[in-house]
């Protein structure tokens, strides 16, 4: 059975990580799966202008397999895992997590490597090296802090605390809250009013925004002027047909 499977509809890959029956638990062998998957959407920006990621069952994940490690499962490198997060932010597609249940510690870690993020209700969002005694090397230090602010992130870090769908919200974590019937037509809406725009300039915003994030804002804006790629192959056709309406 797959770990990470894979479907394209419309010019979105959704991909679902498949271990519901052990709420999706990050082990070395689903990580291996998953770059695999993101590494051949990376060279298919023709086909896919969009990607989800989502989590078979009642959770997105609960985190690192802890067991899958103590019975020797290893990933091909000792920073593999931090590695494919890294991946997935350099893809040149937008990336949305949709997150229902458990997000717990690395699969955080997973999901705010993501662009965006759309919360089910029951999402329960939460940082628990504290409780096992570890300490972050996929990225949690540099990214939640990014995402949400150093207070917010210095608290969820050293509390522990769990933080629900709507509070996700509230505190920027997650773009919008909604109800888990409804999650995965929510992500594929956000998804498809991106495709909508030309996909030149998805990739273009991306890019631009994750470069900058580098930089001062004088390095960044001097950066989008020396590097942005400027007008798309499809601009004048784009214009014609707003022309005709």
């Amino acid at each position: 059975m797959a770990l990470v499977t894979r479907k394209d509809q419309d010019g979105v890959a959704i991909l679902s990580l498949n271990r519901p029956d052990m709420l999706n638990a990050l082990s070395p062998n689903l990580f291996v799966e998953l770059r695999e998957h993101i590494d051949a959407i990376a060279t298919a920006t023709d086909d896919i202008g969009c990607v989800i990621l989502r989590g078979e069952g009642r959770s997105f994940s609960a985190g690192n397999d802890l067991k899958a490690i103590q019975s020797g499962e290893r990933a091909p490198s000792p920073h593999f895992q931090a590695e494919t997060l890294e991946a997935i932010e350099r893809l040149p597609q937008p990336v949305i997590a949709a997150v229902q249940g458990h997000c717990y510690t690395g699969s955080l870690e997973l999901a705010i490597a993501c662009d965006l993020l759309v919360a089910g209700e029951s999402a329960k969002f939460c940082d628990t090296h504290g409780k096992w005694a570890m300490s972050p090397t996929w990225g949690m230090s540099q990214r939640l802090p990014r995402r949400i602010g150093l207070l917010p992130a210095k608290e969820m870090m050293f509390s522990g605390r769990v933080v629900g769908g709507e509070e996700a919200v509230t505190m920027g974590l997650a773009n919008r809250c909604v109800p888990d019937a409804d999650l995965d037509a929510a992500a594929m809406d956000m998804a498809t009013s991106f495709l909508a725009n030309s996909w030149f300039t998805l990739r273009a915003d991306k890019m631009l925004i994750n470069a900058g994030l580098d930089r001062t804002l004088a390095d960044g804006i001097q950066y989008e002027r020396e590097n942005s790629p400027g007008r798309g192959p499809d601009m004048e056709e784009r214009l014609a047909a707003f022309s005709k309406k």
